[in-house]
């Protein structure tokens, strides 16, 4: 049989609506998320999609540039895919690995379309029909064009994590913090969990926190049920010594992103669950290498959430399919968008979950009228920078931070365009 080869990559840039402006502890996503779609057609007239962002911006020129010495690639050797483009010494200079990811996704999906199999089969075969995911709450600016979607005030929180539980289903709730001072945050934490008792909670504040506010706010949170302590504090010597004076597990998606670091987190025993990110580790199946160690160490895994669309979320649905020590609900931020770039529109959470998907590939399918539709909203707004807050000029994050915001702060920021 003739080989699949690469032929040609396409990559467009897209940006879609958020509900509202949703903050973080580094900035704020400017009310949509960026993605770029790319398409990774073949010889044999096949076209695999993937995707990757979560950053705020374009990264079509970077995937140009890869094009070169993809072309002729066979899409069945991946190994030698992942060695091309994230050869470890060349990543010094020059990081690829989240480039890699989308090609890898858009070559499982080129794949599982030539055997008619979907991904998930790829893979060893799944072991789920449906992932579950927690509500993800994040602080948000209203959006400046209707006024609605604010979350600012303890009140408003505990409001959207109900609202969100009656609309799909979430029996775990996961707040993003590190946006205001930490007892403010606690308070909003604290009712949110008495609001939805007996629910999996988990805070995580992108290592913001100074150790001894991480560990006055984990002491002051272990008589919830927490599923884990999300990066509380920066780096995997912090996350060790936090382990002496809170009993929560503690979690990362920040530390331990690597082979290196996983191996140096053996050792340490820093952190207990491992949160995959398809993108992150270069691809669905590096995470599925890293679940194999965790497993073996006995380290926890869950999915991880970098501000997808369709295309990744299909990804992680497929990862999570197959995973054996998934133990915990998926993050995503998808409830937050209003539509999507796959046809059929945004893939439906049943019961706080999502069905992954078993048509071949990936088995979702690019919309064509949308993409050209979000493309052309890309090229009116343009990128918007990840690690700044639209209504806060000047500021930009310590890491600990110091400067919080203001929770009596309700005033609604230009977005520009």
């Amino acid at each position: 049989m003739p080989a699949t080869t690469i032929a040609r990559i396409r990559a467009t840039p897209v940006t879609v609506p958020l509900e509202a402006p949703i903050r973080h502890s580094n900035g704020a996503h400017w009310g949509r998320f960026v993605r770029t779609i790319v398409e990774v057609e073949t010889n044999d007239g096949y076209v695999g999609l993937g995707e990757m962002g979560g950053g705020g911006e374009d990264a079509a020129r970077a995937f140009a540039g890869l094009e070169s010495y993809l072309a002729g690639h066979d899409v069945f050797a991946l190994e030698a895919l992942r060695l091309k483009i994230c050869n470890p010494t060349a990543s010094l200079y020059n990081n690829r690995t989240q480039l890699h990811a989308a090609i890898e996704f858009a070559c499982l999906d080129i794949i599982g379309k030539k055997l008619g199999v979907p991904v998930h089969a790829l893979l060893g075969g799944k072991l789920r029909d449906r992932v579950a995911f927690a509500s993800y709450l994040f602080y948000r600016y209203a959006d400046p064009v209707t006024g609605r979607g604010e979350v600012r005030t303890l009140e408003q929180l505990v409001a959207h994590a109900r609202e969100l539980k009656a609309k799909h289903g979430f029996t775990s709730h996961k707040l993003k913090g590190g946006v205001f001072p930490p007892a403010h945050e606690l308070a909003c934490y604290r009712a949110v969990a008495a609001a939805l008792p007996g629910e999996g909670m988990r805070y995580d504040p992108n290592g913001a926190l100074s150790f001894d506010d991480a560990v006055h706010f984990g002491q002051a949170i272990e008589d919830l049920r927490n599923d884990y302590y999300e990066d509380p504090v920066f780096g995997i010597a912090q996350m060790r010594a936090l382990r002496d004076f809170v009993r929560i597990p503690l979690a990362t998606n920040t530390v331990v992103v690597n082979f290196e670091q996983l191996a140096a987190n053996a050792a340490m025993r820093a952190v207990d669950v491992v949160l995959l990110d398809t993108t992150f580790w270069g691809g669905i199946r590096p995470c599925i290498k890293a679940a194999g160690v965790c497993e073996t160490l006995g380290t926890q895994v869950a999915v991880h959430s970098s501000g997808e669309l369709g295309i990744q979320l299909a990804t992680m649905l497929h990862l999570g399919a197959v995973l054996p020590n998934l133990g915990y609900a998926a993050d995503a931020h998808y409830h937050h968008l209003v539509d999507d770039v796959i046809e059929g529109g945004p893939l439906r959470y049943e019961g706080g979950a999502i069905r992954v998907p078993d048509g071949p590939g990936l088995g979702v399918t690019l919309d064509r009228e949308k993409l050209a539709r979000y493309h052309e909203l890309y090229r009116e707004l343009g990128s918007y920078p990840y690690d700044r807050d639209p209504g806060r000029p000047g500021w930009f994050a310590h890491v600990p931070n110091r400067d919080w915001a203001d929770p009596a702060d309700a005033r609604v920021p230009a977005l520009g365009r």
